[in-house]
């Protein structure tokens, strides 16, 4: 059975600049937007907000759903990545919970594509999808049965 890792990421954008959190892998530091993965007794928008708090301190619910991206890393892995917006009207100061997230930066959308530090292709592609100025309601989103019940 396909079995694929199911993940969240948040476009974050405020005064024209992006929030990107830094990590380090492999011995290089990386860049990606907040992003981790689903847990089991979550929505997917909960899932987004509870990664954005543990990477960056902010909290934030997402208002918009951008995209789906169905991708295999390099060492073979699928993902499945589920791809929210956050709009904020002002540059948030940044604190990270999670260990593993050494910085966080706001950087504009040329900076970020420009960059040899991102983590995946998925990094520029999600600010490439955020500059098409698509966005869904998170109504697209349902979700059946307990814990999710009604």
């Amino acid at each position: 059975m396909f079995s694929p890792h199911v993940t969240v990421a948040c476009i974050v954008h405020a005064e024209n600049k992006f929030l990107v959190v830094e990590e380090l892998i492999n011995g290089k530091f990386l860049w990606n937007q907040p992003a981790g993965h689903l847990e089991a007794d979550e929505t997917l928008p909960e899932a987004a907000e509870r990664e954005l708090w543990e990477e960056t301190g902010i909290r934030a619910q997402p208002q918009a759903f951008l995209k789906l991206h169905q991708w295999i890393a390099p060492d073979g892995t699928p993902f499945i990545r589920f791809l929210f917006l956050v709009e904020m009207e002002k540059i948030m100061a940044t604190y990270p919970q999670d260990s593993d997230i050494h910085h966080c930066h706001w950087l504009s959308a040329e900076e970020i594509l420009n960059s040899s530090q991102l983590r995946s292709p998925l990094v520029a592609e999600s600010i490439l999808c955020y500059l098409e100025r698509k966005a869904y309601p998170l109504s697209i989103l349902d979700y059946y049965g307990s814990p999710f019940a009604k």
